[in-house]
């Protein structure tokens, strides 16, 4: 091509393959000497996942998946029943071997719509974002910056986040029947105006209804609070059919958020479409990890719809989910989960703080999502005797079933 470009005229050029080819034929050999990307190695162009291996931890799934280029990734299976996620996660590194682990969103539908009849569902949806969040720790190791400027950079310089003592979220501190009784409502009614006492008039109060209020009694309890008093009712109505959202929105002048047991952006547009949630908590080890995340918010941004993410992981997930948080315009608060956090810190670092004074978190520090996991640490706890994985039993005063 060099002698081409030295000794060949472009008449000459021309004449030998037709005018239209020689001028290809040229324009391209220009543009590879011009073409910054084909003087530079793409490291990312030669990587391979070369194995996964899952550690099953009380109600935990992690997975370590590592890579020709000696960068390990690892991601957090959460709220799923641990035995059946390890063998999901096992079975689909299948179609994960040998594959560029920097093809974050081909992998992502590959996985997804590999098999017809298991899309989507909570136990496929969970387990990808797993999977998910350790292909996005790869990427941003191999690339040596933090994840959140990989989906764009930050759009904030901190996060504001809860519990802390300027925000805190009161739960329904009961399981309620399908309409409520005086001392019931009076009951929720008291805990949100202790808890507003508590983080005065400047702090933040959200109630938690967690599907433990069924709507006729919330519809009752919104009657007796006033609407300032709670940024938010959140998990409204159990997920599945959209009237009952709308039938809440048209009886309760309070905001109202769900989104925490929803799974990818089919399950949340609904709410959007219908104009009936006024704030979206999706979970990043629920609804399909930092990729699927992205869009809901990018989704919600168009309604002007903020997010207020949940997040009740190990900190490896919550970094995951602050990553995302860092990178979106519309984000109005960020559920940490003490309990879950100083648990996962028997054997993994956490590369964000909390000022609770102030109510703000850090962005996450380090490469990738900037966590490392002490395998030998986390292996002990794993092998903890007295664990026992149990399914929730939750029931009314009769004796049938509730939710919760």
């Amino acid at each position: 091509m060099q002698n081409l470009r030295g000794s060949v005229s472009r008449r000459q050029l021309l004449g030998a393959f037709g005018a239209t080819g020689g001028l290809a034929l040229l324009n391209h050999a220009v543009a590879q000497e011009n073409n910054p990307a084909a003087h530079v190695a793409d490291s990312a162009s030669t990587i391979r996942i070369t194995g996964m291996k899952t550690h099953r931890v009380q109600s935990k799934v992690y997975l370590e998946m590592m890579t020709s280029a000696k960068i390990t990734g690892w991601g957090e299976v959460s709220a799923l029943v641990p035995t059946a996620a390890e063998e999901l996660c096992k079975s689909l590194f299948e179609l994960l071997d040998g594959e560029n682990p920097t093809r974050i969103e081909h992998l992502w539908q590959k996985l997804y719509r590999a098999h017809r009849d298991i899309r989507g569902g909570p136990f496929m949806s969970h387990t990808l974002a797993g999977i998910d969040m350790a292909l996005w720790d790869i990427t941003g190791k191999l690339w040596g910056v933090p994840v959140y400027r990989l989906l764009g950079g930050p759009c904030r310089d901190k996060i504001r986040v809860y519990p802390t003592s300027k925000a805190h979220k009161v739960p329904p501190h009961g399981i309620y029947d399908h309409s409520g009784k005086p001392n019931e409502i009076e009951r929720m009614v008291n805990a949100i105006k202790q808890t507003r006492e508590r983080v005065g008039p400047d702090g933040t109060v959200m109630f938690d209804a967690h599907c433990a209020v069924p709507p006729a009694t919330l519809i009752q309890l919104a009657a007796a609070v006033k609407p300032y008093e709670v940024l938010f009712f959140e998990e409204v109505a159990v997920p599945g059919n959209i009237e009952v959202f709308k039938r809440l929105k048209e009886q309760i002048a309070i905001p109202m958020a769900t989104g925490e047991r929803d799974h990818t952006i089919w399950e949340f547009i609904p709410y959007l479409h219908e104009r009936c949630i006024d704030i979206l908590q999706p979970d990043v080890a629920h609804c399909g990890g930092i990729t699927q995340m992205r869009k809901i918010a990018i989704l919600a941004e168009a309604y002007h719809v903020p997010l207020a993410p949940h997040c009740t992981t190990s900190p490896l997930g919550a970094t995951a989910s602050l990553s995302v948080g860092a990178s979106i315009p519309f984000l109005l608060i960020h559920e940490t989960a003490p309990g879950a956090l100083q648990w996962g810190e028997q054997f993994m670092n956490r590369p964000w703080t909390v000022d609770d004074k102030t109510g703000y978190a850090t962005l996450p520090e380090g490469p990738g999502l900037g966590v490392t996991i002490d395998v030998e640490k986390m292996t002990k706890i794993a092998a903890d005797p007295n664990y026992k994985w149990k399914f929730p039993r939750v029931t009314l005063p009769d004796g049938s079933v509730a939710d919760y």
